[in-house]
């Protein structure tokens, strides 16, 4: 049976893809429900993650769309082939920092390594129209870095993973994101230009993507104002 993460992927497939455009209405619970084989409270996670990736949007008539923004992200990889570059007209993204770090239990668990060991880290912030939209930091083992020896270079496209893919001769196949809101930390608060005395509240999406060949090629943790609310209804008896 289909988790809430494969439905999540299957429609970001589509998106990304242009089979789906921005405004295009996405099935009903209903139909997801009937499609996968899930309840409805996976198919309402499904869609949760959606929309706080900013690929989907409600409206008013309670039907789910794509967002209008959602053009820029599906043609990440279409734009990276073409031009080298992922990011949409209107985002830049600036290295705040590279180099050989300790691996936390978080990242070591999604890149199959110790706790402890060294993996390299590229820590940027991507602003839209000028505000910090993201804070990410994406993790590589070593042998990533040695097929790629751009990454430990101070520039960004946005297309790091795409160019590593590249590079080690095996395809983007699927992608694990995780979504989860928290309190900022002080450093995060000041790379994205978060004021007032208040605890910020951001939500965190963790991403891991494996090649074609089994190989992870990258691990994300990518840090956005605001929080993220998951709510769905299970119904009982």
């Amino acid at each position: 049976m289909a988790g809430y993460t494969d439905i999540a992927a299957h429609f970001r497939g589509q998106i990304e893809s242009g089979t789906l455009l921005p405004g295009q209405r996405l099935p009903t619970l209903r139909e997801v429900m009937a499609e996968f084989g899930v309840a409805q409270q996976t198919a309402s996670r499904a869609y949760a993650a959606l929309k706080a990736e900013g690929l989907t949007r409600a409206t008013t008539g309670g039907g789910t769309v794509v967002a209008d923004s959602a053009g820029a992200v599906g043609s990440r990889v279409r734009g990276w082939a073409a031009t080298g570059r992922a990011l949409s007209a209107d985002e830049s993204s600036e290295i705040v920092e590279i180099g050989t770090v300790s691996a936390d239990e978080a990242v070591a668990a999604r890149l199959e390594v110790e706790p402890g060991n060294p993996v390299f880290v590229r820590r940027r912030v991507v602003s839209r129209d000028g505000a910090p939209a993201h804070l990410t930091s994406s993790y590589y083992l070593s042998e990533v870095i040695e097929a790629t020896p751009e990454l430990t270079e101070p520039t960004s496209t946005g297309g790091s993973r795409e160019l590593a893919a590249q590079r080690l001769g095996s395809a983007q196949d699927r992608v694990l994101e995780e979504v989860t809101s928290r309190l900022a930390t002080d450093d995060e608060r000041a790379k994205l230009g978060l004021t007032g005395s208040a605890p910020t509240v951001v939500t965190q999406v963790t991403r891991t993507v494996w090649l074609v060949d089994g190989r992870i090629v990258e691990v994300a943790v990518k840090v956005c104002p605001g929080a993220t609310v998951l709510k769905w209804s299970t119904p009982l008896g």
